[in-house]
């Protein structure tokens, strides 16, 4: 497998085979449309993006032919901007209308004389409501983004690339007493930095960039980082986190480190923490059960005797989100192919201890899987 990196928007030819491929699907599954909601969806479909209130932006895709966009009047020039790939765009006024003129009067005319048509698991009640056919649960687009495109490998090495650059600014300026304000928006302006360089004509509804970090007394909490007060503080352990999306697709780096010294308590932790993390990396290839890596992650701190201080699954899928499927995760047991993307993160949470988790995102490639985000690893190297 070949990696390159890119920060361009997608071509016209990378969008129309993923409409080709949702439609090759929907001929599989005898349905004459599929509408697509999920915003991230929508954005895979047509590279927009935007703030989703209580006018609806709604794809419908026929089984062959152009797919449609039911829009607010008002966002015509902003989704003229930004969609790549041929679309016909079906303008509302406003909403609430007056009867005849509301999306949902459009949508049902469009789609009108349909007799199956797919909805995605997400799908808003009262878009499904307004479906005039036999509704067919499917998620087709989400399943279809398991597998990243050479584009889109080549802008997810791009997002780990500028992650990386910011964990090592975090650590490199870690000291006691630094906040998470302080950290947050030195990293938000490297990452924006960076990439505006690259290319002045982001979209800032498909980007976010920060960065966090929790100290000791709140690191076995793994997601509470809602305290912009907390400090870094002599010893730890402290777990550091950048998970950016940057212009429409996403990385993740996460690194547990130390202020000082390492606390003899915890040692031990952080080193089964490792020890599950080089499992995790030489059991996630083509061809292996994604349950079956959790399993195995699981059954190693269960060994070990950390039974009650699991919180979470081994890892998770990455691309146009910072969270989506596939999962490696005992109750999912799909196979691992080439080209999906995914985290290592199998962490263990001991309260009045700490947290331990380092994440990085990966690639699947033919034969095992490749790091997009690199930082140091070791206890010593992490003993700041």
């Amino acid at each position: 497998m070949t990696f390159e990196e890119s920060y361009l928007p997608p071509s016209v030819d990378e969008i129309s085979s993923r409409v080709a491929a949702v439609q090759a699907q929907m001929v599989r599954e005898k349905l004459d449309w599929y509408v697509c909601f999920d915003p991230d969806n929508v954005y895979y479909l047509t590279n927009f993006a935007n703030f989703i209130h209580e006018r609806p932006f709604i794809v419908l895709i026929p089984a062959t032919g152009t797919m449609r966009f039911i829009v607010p009047k008002l966002e015509i020039p902003h989704v003229l901007s930004r969609k790549v790939g041929e679309i016909d765009l079906v303008e509302y006024f406003e909403f609430p209308a007056p009867a005849g003129g509301n999306w949902h009067d459009l949508l049902q005319s469009v789609i009108g004389g349909a007799k199956r048509v797919g909805v995605e698991s997400v799908c808003q009640l009262q878009i499904y409501d307004a479906i005039p056919a036999e509704r067919v649960r499917t998620d087709i687009v989400d399943r279809l983004r398991f597998i990243k495109s050479p584009y889109e490998i080549s802008r997810m090495i791009y997002a780990g690339r500028i992650a990386s650059a910011a964990m090592s600014d975090l650590l490199a300026k870690a000291e006691v007493g630094r906040s998470v304000s302080a950290v947050s928006s030195e990293a938000s302006r490297l990452m924006m930095g960076m990439i505006v360089r690259d290319n002045p004509s982001i979209n800032p509804f498909a980007t976010k960039a920060g960065a966090v970090f929790q100290p000791p007394k709140y690191s076995d909490d793994p997601h509470n980082f809602t305290d912009l007060a907390m400090i870094m503080e002599e010893g730890g352990p402290h777990v550091s986190l950048v998970a950016p999306r940057l212009n429409g697709y996403a990385s993740e780096i996460e690194r547990t480190f130390f202020l000082g010294h390492v606390p003899e308590a915890a040692k031990r932790p952080y080193d089964i923490m490792m020890e599950a993390r080089y499992l995790a990396l030489a059991m996630t290839s083509p061809g292996a059960r994604m349950s079956d890596v959790d399993k195995a992650v699981n059954a190693l701190f269960i060994e070990r005797g950390y039974a009650d201080n699991l919180l979470h699954r081994t890892g998770h899928g990455m691309g146009v989100t910072g969270h989506e499927a596939p999962f490696l995760a005992e109750g999912d047991e799909r196979i691992i192919e080439p080209g999906m993307s995914l985290t290592i993160e199998p962490g263990i949470y001991l309260p009045g201890v700490g947290g331990f988790r380092h994440s990085d995102t990966i690639i699947i490639t033919e034969d095992g899987n490749h790091l997009l985000t690199h930082a140091p690893e070791s206890r010593d190297d992490l003993t700041l």
